[in-house]
């Protein structure tokens, strides 16, 4: 395993993040692993190096962290616990997330959801209590929240750190124009900054390429994309969806314009020139891109090593441009 420091900060994290939305229960969605499930897969994770462990709040109505919490005081006891590395997130609202009502539903709930202060302090012990650990390594905004003031998200966000609650904050996918707004006026208020940026990102969408991914380049905020795999697309090899994939109408919303089949066919034929997998590929790109820690989501302990794996392939600038080539712009997703 490789490791790196999240961006300009002292915090050393894997090349590889496991994401555990995959983690929690059955009932919030049907691919999702319980604790014995995700037993073996995160096992794997830790064999081969991870020590940076992403989750979030809402993911099966907070079962996610509670499974991760488990699993990661099980194979980081005591002291090795500060080798770990644990982020979780807070937006979206979390008790009515077995309900399958919309996120325009959860709106009408008073102090539910986004990040002003009283929700902001509540979600951090609520997460903390879940994960059963004293401290958050890197607490993420999950969206950004344009019905409260930045000023009063920020200082909460601040507090909490100042607390020893959180050690370091992390946003996700915005308007570049937005993220760099926050991070001014943390600047100029004394707050803490934003150390990474979670964004979607991946072979075929790539529209963070044009504003964010330069911006955080720039400002030595770590990149940390969301759906390397594009939720599976790219690691199909026979046109089979995964269970995952056969479920989550957002997939067939996000992936399959004639020029994402064309990525995709170009992947699958380098990948067999090279001897990996394709998912083993996709991985490799974004690191070829530079990008911190890509997070991956793993179902199985096989798709774990198959991102592992990427660590060691290397990329000439002329297969990137191989594999890029086929790429059309298109609009902008994942900001809500």
């Amino acid at each position: 395993m490789q490791y790196v420091r999240l961006g300009a900060s002292g915090l050393e994290v894997s090349r590889l993040c496991l994401g555990t939305l995959t983690f929690g229960s059955p009932r919030w969605r049907p691919w999702i692993l319980d604790e014995a499930g995700a037993r073996p897969v995160f096992r794997r994770a830790v064999e081969l190096g991870i020590n940076f462990f992403d989750t979030a709040d809402t993911y099966s109505g907070g079962e996610s962290e509670v499974v991760t919490g488990r699993l990661l005081a099980e194979m980081f006891p005591g002291a090795r616990r500060e080798e770990a590395v644990v982020a979780t997130k807070v937006f979206n609202p979390v008790d009515l997330a077995f309900e399958g009502v919309d996120h325009a539903s959860f709106r009408r709930r008073p102090n539910a959801d986004g990040l002003g202060r009283k929700r902001i302090f509540h979600a951090v012990d609520a997460s903390l209590k879940r994960l059963g650990v004293d401290y958050i390594d890197l607490y993420q905004v999950h969206r950004f929240d344009p019905h409260t003031p930045l000023e009063e998200t920020l200082e909460a966000l601040h507090d909490v750190v100042k607390a020893g609650k959180v050690r370091y904050l992390g946003a996700s996918s915005m308007w570049a124009w937005q993220f760099a707004r926050l991070q001014q006026l943390a600047k100029e208020r004394g707050w803490t900054r934003f150390a990474s940026m979670q964004n979607h990102y991946n072979l075929v969408y790539r529209e963070e390429e044009r504003e964010m991914i330069p911006l955080c380049q720039d400002s030595g905020v770590a990149l940390l994309p969301w759906s390397p795999l594009a939720r599976g697309f790219l690691a199909s090899t026979d046109g089979a969806a995964s269970a995952r994939a056969e479920a989550d109408e957002t997939t067939r919303k996000f992936y399959g314009r004639p020029s994402d089949l064309q990525v995709r066919d170009r992947l699958r034929t380098l990948a067999e020139r090279k001897g990996v997998s394709p998912a083993t590929l996709a991985y490799a790109w974004l690191l070829h891109k530079g990008v911190t820690s890509p997070i991956a989501g793993a179902s199985k302990a096989l798709q774990v090593e198959q991102a592992v794996a990427a660590l060691d392939v290397r990329l000439t600038v002329e297969e990137a441009r191989e594999l890029e080539a086929p790429y059309e712009a298109r609009a902008v997703l994942g900001h809500s």
